[in-house]
């Protein structure tokens, strides 16, 4: 190898003291070099004869003209004049050794470096300019007896042994230049981002999918998911490594995130999301989120949530590809970890090792994993098996005559009112109101003339999914996926709105304001005439999700249908929809002559709680949904007593509970149902299903499945099965 001293010295200068050592003569074509400036390393041997001719030629050349070396010097890191030409050899005594002088060794050095790291070695070419003529060259000297293959891990300053590529980009190259300039603080960022990478990494591994489940404990345990791979990544080759760290981390990612949507469904609908079948559901929350917080924060929202999902994978398999960079760089100290939690891990598994409840042994990602699967599995399964049961029906063949005989002439009307469940009435926060309500509502029907009896029945669904609720109670089946509601209401199994139908005696309407484009499930359910959000007259405004108030869908239904003369009793279906989350704002009940087009509630609407107040706080959500509660309730009963007679039939119920920040952590899935009738003949006819009397059921009144109401409704009402 070659060296050119030229353009590359470290000046020389005549202010370090002489060197006593005796140099050994040079061989002639050695000193010959010398004289021309340049020199030819093959070995140690050679290098050091090198030096020493350098040395006897600069004694000679020092003595003749020390402001020529000094000039020399000066010129070749370019602070003197360029059109001076530098001269041929001067080499200063001792030069490429500790001492003083330029020599060729330290140029070549400098060279070297500069051959094998795509950079200058400190003390080479970056010399300070400003330094004394002599401590630059201590400094060459200095860098020419450091073995080239450690100058980068001098170079680079950040303390983890990884050696910079011969020709690196121009960012990676800035960003070296970066860390040699601050070393510290290049230091001390690299740890801070392998331990973020730790941490983010092993919240991934350790994250619950309920948010009840978020204690410090949990994430206090130890995950064999993170051993296993510790070890797969020390044995691996850089490639395969690296290969694998991008996979994992992706997957790790896309877990992270299917974790975060298993919270928003526990606390919304009450269970984890189902990866087959909760698609469609975006739509729907979009549509929420609109309604709640305004499109500019629904698009926020979902901008965010975009933003998650691309960089939550990314980021997990950046934390992932440095973890296994660095276990890779200390395979030493990282074999002896993970043998170490390895061995305390099985330890504690074995037996059993707890704290404050958790195990410290955790497989928590490989139980989610198959937890997944087997939801997979059981969803795919049950589409065949539902689309079997969906088939058979107790009453599909029962005669016209042999259907709801002791219901004949009876106006019918089956009401859900939205969210109405067990926690409105049994909760310490909401239930004074909503009990106050039930007793001064149930007193209006007794003084009216009315009657009621109540009961429990077992929600299909949680939280949300109203329609999941409605079509298990009319259908008499278990529906609690969208899956089985597309096969159901894709056939033509009898419901209870379609049995009123099927005797021909029966007009059936229905009036659902939360509806507010087109609904091929109307002849599934058997409605004949479908009053939905843009055929009841409303003109007012929308309160949050819901279209328009109960009273005033209860009054549109009055004059538009029930107030009409009519050949058939009427079987009618009403939705109620003001105590739907966000429960804010909240309609309040105005004189029944004001009620009109609906503009009068504009100035309710105004003076109402935002729904961003009300939905962050659980306390709050609980407070307002209890009024929203009672103010549905109200409506209906007002109705009632104002528009009913003797030959009407009320069938009211909630279609689930409400969600978790206000029914609480694992709440029953119950909702309140009632009958009420102004004919003693209508209850009488349900005596033995131990109702409670009145509009509140007690605690122990009996609780059946919703699809269980259909059958006994049909049964106890003088139907006939035929299967």
């Amino acid at each position: 190898m070659s060296f050119n001293t030229s353009s590359r010295q470290v000046p020389n200068t005549d202010a370090a003291p002489p060197r006593d050592e005796p140099t050994p003569e040079p061989p002639a074509d050695a000193a010959a070099d010398a004289g021309t400036g340049t020199g030819t390393g093959t070995g140690t041997d050679t290098d050091a004869d090198e030096d020493a001719a350098a040395s006897g030629e600069g004694e000679a050349a020092a003595g003749a003209a020390p402001e020529a070396a000094v000039a020399e010097g000066v010129t070749s890191i370019g602070s003197a004049d360029p059109r001076e030409k530098p001269a041929e050899a001067v080499p200063g005594e001792g030069a490429g050794s500790a001492g003083t002088g330029s020599g060729t060794s330290a140029a070549a050095a400098g060279s070297e470096v500069r051959a094998e790291t795509g950079t200058e070695a400190p003390g080479a070419v970056g010399a300070d300019t400003d330094a004394a003529p002599g401590e630059a060259s201590d400094a060459a000297s200095s860098s020419s007896s450091v073995p080239p293959e450690e100058v980068p891990d001098v170079a680079v300053g950040d303390g983890d042994g990884e050696e910079p590529p011969g020709d690196e980009p121009p960012v990676r190259g800035r960003w070296r230049g970066w860390r040699d300039r601050h070393p510290v603080t290049a230091r001390v960022l690299a740890w801070t981002t392998t331990l973020v990478a730790v941490a983010f990494v092993l919240f991934a591994l350790l994250m619950p999918s309920q948010a009840d489940e978020f204690r410090p404990a949990e994430f206090l345990r130890l995950p064999v998911e993170a051993i296993f791979g510790a070890a797969l990544l020390i044995v691996l080759p850089r490639r395969p490594r690296i290969a694998l760290s991008v996979v994992a981390g992706l997957v790790l990612g896309a877990l992270t995130i299917l974790n975060i949507l298993d919270l928003g469904f526990n606390e919304y609908l009450g269970r984890g999301f189902n990866v087959v079948l909760d698609w469609s559901l975006f739509s729907d929350a979009h549509a929420y989120l609109q309604d709640t917080f305004g499109h500019g924060g629904a698009l926020g929202i979902a901008a965010l949530a975009v933003t998650l999902v691309i960089a939550v994978p990314a980021l997990m398999a950046l934390s992932v590809v440095r973890l296994g960079n660095l276990v890779a760089r200390n395979t030493e100290t990282a074999t002896r970890t993970t043998l170490v939690l390895a061995i305390t891990w099985v330890t504690c598994a074995a037996l059993g090792v707890q704290f404050t409840g958790v195990p410290i042994a955790s497989e928590h990602v490989a139980l989610v994993v198959r937890e997944r699967a087997a939801r997979v599995r059981q969803t795919l399964r049950d589409e065949a098996a539902f689309a079997k049961i969906s088939k058979k029906d107790n009453f599909a063949n029962t005669p016209p005559g042999q259907m709801l005989t002791d219901l004949r002439g009876k106006d019918m009307i089956i009401t859900f009112i939205e969210s109405y469940g067990r926690s409105a009435i049994e909760d310490p926060v909401m239930a004074p109101g909503v009990d106050a309500t039930l007793t001064a509502e149930n007193q209006k029907l007794t003084q009216a003339g009315f009657a009621a009896k109540s009961g429990w029945l077992t929600s299909a669904t949680y939280g949300g999914s109203s329609w999941l609720g409605h079509s298990t109670f009319l259908s008499g089946l278990w529906i609690n996926n969208q899956q089985r509601y597309r096969t159901v209401t894709a056939g033509d199994h009898l419901t209870l709105i379609s049995a009123f139908k099927k005797t021909g005696d029966y007009d059936t309407v229905g009036v659902m304001p939360g509806i507010q484009k087109g609904w091929p499930e109307q002849n599934f359910y058997g409605i004949d005439k479908l009053y939905d959000a843009h055929h009841l007259g409303y003109k007012g405004p929308k309160f949050s999700w819901s279209t328009m108030p109960d009273q005033y869908a209860l009054t549109a239904f009055e004059r538009l249908v029930h107030s009409k003369k009519h050949d058939k009793p009427l079987m009618s279906t009403i939705i109620l929809t003001s105590s739907h989350q966000p429960w804010a704002p909240i309609p309040k009940t105005v004189p029944q002559d004001q009620v009109g087009d609906g503009s009068v509630y504009d100035a309710i609407q105004k003076a109402g709680k935002k729904p961003g107040d009300i939905i962050t706080s659980s306390q709050k959500s609980k407070v307002e949904y209890g009024k929203s509660i009672s103010y549905s309730v109200t409506s209906l009963i007002d109705w009632l007593v104002k528009h009913g007679n003797k030959n009407t039939v009320l069938i009211y119920l909630g279609d689930h509970q409400p969600i978790a920040r206000v029914s609480g952590d694992h709440a029953s899935r119950d909702v309140p149902v009632s009958i009420v009738a102004k004919d003693p003949k209508v209850l009488d006819r349900i005596a033995d299903w131990g109702w409670t009397d009145g509009l509140r059921p007690e605690h122990d009144a009996p609780v059946w499945k919703m699809s269980s109401f259909r059958d006994r409704f049909l049964t106890a009402y003088g139907s006939t099965p035929h299967p």
